[in-house]
């Protein structure tokens, strides 16, 4: 599955503002300044800070 490029243009991460980008192989959307991987529901991106998972 991958995300509409027009969405991912559009989405920034919730918490910092910055850009984020698809990461297939963790089934989600990462923000790499933050190390939060937002995850996608029915195609859906969750874009909350309390339901992202923290990244090593």
């Amino acid at each position: 599955m991958a995300l509409n490029e027009k969405l991912l243009e559009i989405l920034a991460c919730p918490q910092c503002h910055g850009k984020v980008r698809w990461e297939e192989a963790l089934g989600g959307i990462m923000c790499k300044r933050c190390k939060l991987l937002y995850e996608v529901k029915n195609d859906i991106p969750v874009m909350l800070i309390e339901e992202a998972k923290k990244l090593p």
